[in-house]
């Protein structure tokens, strides 16, 4: 009933409106008392809540992902938080009425108010162009605003001593820096039907002569092709920004590629990493006994199994976005990740949940069923980003606040109150039954209950 409200707010705004899509944070107050979040045994929530002085941008998405982001805010952010969220529905029905309009001026929303939070939003395919009626096979919502924002996106693997390590050996965090720009994020590719040549060319600005070069000759039958490209101040920033995170963080960084292969392409940023870090970094590295080294990428996945953990990964786009999956679920979860997307100017941040929307456990919402969706990836986009917010504005009291939330989504999973996928981590699907987790709600509750206690909230 909340995700139906909140869709039916927004598309009843005119379409100069909905564009903007500046709705009120208490957006959330139009849910009917049906879906009002029970609280009981829940401690009593603060009467004062922390003031955030500069806002936040909002953005909404689809699908359980969506009604959990509700919930979430319902119970766990704005009784104890008082901050304006700049709202945008990225929920797709809306991206696609405002001609994707929406998902552009809420990453510029970003670029204005250096914190973005995200929930997880569909990418459509043929099968979801279908579903909606899309005027449109719309691209990534992800895509669109890292493109626009630049930057790298840092995940990190949310380690409770609960939960079993499906790669026992990774005792401590592997950080992924996936780069957020261009290569197939930003490529061009064709379905190529007849006989023909596929060729590559470079027109220069200064109207020099062109380069060009023959990709493939298609003499029988069709095929595909696909051109792409990357930038120096691109690779640049990333590089920057993995340098920095690595100091942070006090752990050794690798950069992974296929020079051998791209001599040219990954070449470019192997080179520019390595001369950055020569003429920048090197010396503080070596003052905290941290390095720097390159790797080729089937050479990096293999020492990162065997590994202990403990350091980045620099990442290229495609890359970064495999091996954040992989690296996850080595930790025991997709649902255990946080994932923030660190902008080149290092003061603008964009944080999300680092997994999917959960179709077929929202296939079971739309029934009428209860479900055991984990929302800790979810809540940790809003801590990060919250999080960011106070070291902005020098709100020391907020940082405090998400800390001790942070602490207590662990803290509640390491009291063996969770979700039905955690529990599964432990004893494996087929042995899950009914009594041995918590539905989402009530995980959520636990969650409150265990932070007022680290607040000192009591009845």
């Amino acid at each position: 009933m909340a995700s139906f409200l909140l869709r039916s707010f927004a598309r009843n705004i005119k379409s100069n409106e909905i564009t903007g899509c500046l709705l009120k944070s208490n957006v959330i107050a139009t849910m009917s008392s049906h879906d009002n979040i029970t609280r009981q045994g829940s401690t009593a929530t603060p009467q004062k809540r922390i003031k955030v002085a500069n806002p936040v941008v909002e953005l909404d998405g689809d699908e359980m992902t969506r009604i959990i982001w509700a919930w979430i805010k319902e119970m766990l952010v704005m009784p104890y938080v008082d901050v304006d969220c700049k709202y945008y529905d990225l929920g797709l029905e809306n991206r696609d009425a405002t001609d994707d309009q929406v998902t552009i001026e809420s990453a510029h929303a970003i670029q204005r108010y250096n914190v973005g939070i995200k929930c997880a939003t569909i990418t459509p395919d043929e099968q979801r162009v279908e579903e909606f009626k899309l005027k449109k096979m719309w691209l990534s919502p992800n895509g669109t605003i890292r493109n626009i924002l630049g930057g790298t996106v840092f995940r990190e693997p949310i380690i409770c001593k609960t939960i079993p390590l499906l790669v026992p050996g990774w005792k401590q965090p592997i950080v992924i820096g996936r780069h957020a720009f261009g290569d197939q994020y930003r490529c061009q590719d064709m379905v190529i039907k007849h006989p023909g040549r596929v060729t590559l060319k470079y027109a220069p600005a200064d109207g020099s002569p062109p380069k060009e070069v023959e990709v493939f000759n298609f003499t029988h039958s069709g095929g595909v092709t696909l051109a792409m490209y990357n930038t120096d101040e691109s690779i640049t920033g990333f590089a920057h920004a993995c340098f920095q995170y690595a100091l942070k963080k006090n752990y050794p960084l690798y950069l992974s590629t296929k020079n051998t292969i791209l001599k040219r392409y990954d070449g470019r940023f192997k080179d520019i990493f390595e001369e950055i870090y020569q003429r920048q970094y090197k010396a503080e590295f070596d003052r905290n006994k941290i390095w720097y080294e390159h790797r080729l990428i089937d050479d990096m996945v293999a020492q990162a199994l065997k590994s202990t953990g403990g350091f980045v990964w620099a990442c290229k786009n495609y890359d970064g976005d495999v091996q954040s999956d992989i690296v996850a679920q080595g930790y025991g979860s997709l649902g255990l990740m946080s994932s923030v997307l660190v902008c080149p100017d290092g003061k603008t941040i964009e944080s999300e949940a680092a997994h999917g929307t959960v179709t077929r456990h929202y296939r079971e919402h739309q029934k009428g069923k209860s479900t055991s969706t984990n929302p800790i990836a979810s809540i940790f986009a809003w801590t990060r980003g919250l999080e960011h917010r106070g070291k902005l504005d020098g709100n020391e009291e907020l940082q405090r606040w998400c800390h001790l939330l942070e602490e207590a989504c662990i803290d509640t999973v390491d009291s063996k109150k969770m979700t039905k996928d955690l529990v599964a981590c432990i004893h494996g699907l087929k042995n899950v039954k009914e009594g041995m987790y918590l539905h989402t709600k009530d995980f959520i509750n636990e969650i409150k209950i265990t932070l007022n206690k680290k607040l000192n909230y009591v009845n």
